[in-house]
């Protein structure tokens, strides 16, 4: 080749060099940017400048990335980890330049009290876990709002995490609450970020207010009920004016109720469902007095006792002394259970919740002679049993 072309060709080579971008060799731990060149089936071929051709391995692909999402000539950061002997390739990692990423986006939501979104994958009894490229942070127990905090009778080990599993691949909307360098040590908690929600729901909440609320949780004494992150409690004594054995035949999880608050302050909130009624009590003592008969049907037979039915599913006591004017050995044989009864009211307590019948006291009691020399050792020797009777009837109201 003749001089002159050799020289033109040195100075166009010369010249492409110089207009060419220049080649930069990427250092291991170095997060750059390519874009998708080739999805292989467990492998992703990265284009970076289109000076190098490299590739990210199935292991540092993690959960970050759907593989079928991904296609040709798609922008994607990745960090540089080591060469590749065998494929003459660099090895890059889209895991580690996500956990990166996450843990820089994790510091400015901690800095900027933003409010965010997660997904716990797993759970352990302490809390919830969440995994985000690899990385697994935690949402603890005591950071759960009310509609999610495992309330178990005996604090059960085994309970709580089953509650706590069936919370695994929900959405929570969360705070950062603490956060380190390492991204090793990051807590979320879902109180926080319903706090600003709660305070603007406890402001205008005072006593005596009826609310309808969602009911989150059901123990042996109590209903749990929550509205905007407050959470008030229905202890079974305020849930009817009756005696209550079993509260989930009043209510259900997921179930909105009426309730009145009945107490207040930051950390407890007492509320009712029986005070939204007028007290049965009441409204028995406006509608008979001492002395009156009342016919309604028998609802209970015990060994000493006969339980009558009155509004509001009051129960009247017949003591087997009130049954006859004779000898009762067997309550049974006198009433039946459904029975329509006429009773004299002959003692009325509506604060102490006690109402005594009698059906003796409606009819006269036979004369017999010498019957009045006897009534008086006949009182004295009821003394006793009367003593008894006060305690039988605190075990049937109980037992009602």
């Amino acid at each position: 080749m003749a001089p002159k072309a050799k020289n033109a060709d040195l100075s166009l080579f010369e010249e492409l060099f110089k207009e060419s971008p220049e080649i930069k060799y990427p250092q291991e731990g170095d997060v750059i940017t390519g874009s998708v060149l080739k999805v292989e089936k467990k492998n992703i071929l990265v284009n970076v400048n289109n000076q190098f051709t490299w590739l990210v391995i199935n292991k540092e692909l993690w959960n970050t990335v759907d593989l079928n999402s991904l296609n040709e000539g798609d922008a994607i950061e990745v960090m540089v980890l080591w060469d590749s002997v065998e494929r003459g390739l660099l090895i890059l990692s889209l895991k580690r330049a996500n956990q990166i990423k996450s843990l820089s986006n994790l510091w400015k939501y901690f800095g900027s009290g933003e409010i965010i979104t997660v997904k716990p994958t797993e759970a352990n009894k302490w809390g919830l876990l969440v995994d985000i490229d690899g990385l697994k942070w935690f949402i603890p127990v005591s950071q759960l709002t009310p509609i999610h905090y495992p309330r178990v009778e005996w604090a059960d080990q085994e309970k709580i995490l089953a509650h706590l599993n069936g919370l695994v691949w929900l959405d929570f909307k969360v705070k950062v609450i603490n956060v380190d360098e390492g991204g090793k040590k990051i807590i979320f908690s879902e109180k926080a970020a319903i706090e600003e929600k709660r305070g603007k729901a406890l402001a205008w909440l005072k006593e005596g207010d009826i609310v309808e609320w969602v009911v989150s949780w059901i123990l042996s004494y109590w209903l749990f009920v929550t509205f905007d992150g407050l959470e008030g409690l229905v202890h079974v004594s305020e849930v009817d004016w009756g005696h209550v054995t079993n509260l989930a035949k009043f209510a259900k999880v997921g179930q909105k109720v009426k309730v009145k608050v009945i107490g207040l302050d930051s950390e407890k909130i007492s509320l009712s469902i029986k005070r939204l009624r007028e007290n049965p009590w009441d409204v028995l003592a406006a509608k008979y007095k001492l002395g009156d008969v009342i016919k309604a049907p028998i609802s209970r037979i015990s060994q000493f006792w006969a339980f009558i039915e009155l509004d509001g599913w009051i129960q009247g006591l017949i003591h087997l002394s009130e049954i006859s004017h004779g000898v009762v050995k067997d309550i049974r044989e006198h009433v039946k259970v459904g029975q329509e009864t006429s009773v004299k009211i002959i003692n009325f307590e509506p604060n102490e919740k006690r109402i005594g019948l009698s059906i003796k006291a409606l009819t006269e009691a036979p004369k017999t002679e010498g019957s009045e020399a006897k009534e008086e050792p006949k009182t004295k020797k009821t003394t006793k049993k009367e003593e008894v009777k006060a305690e039988e009837v605190k075990t049937e109201e109980a037992a009602a």
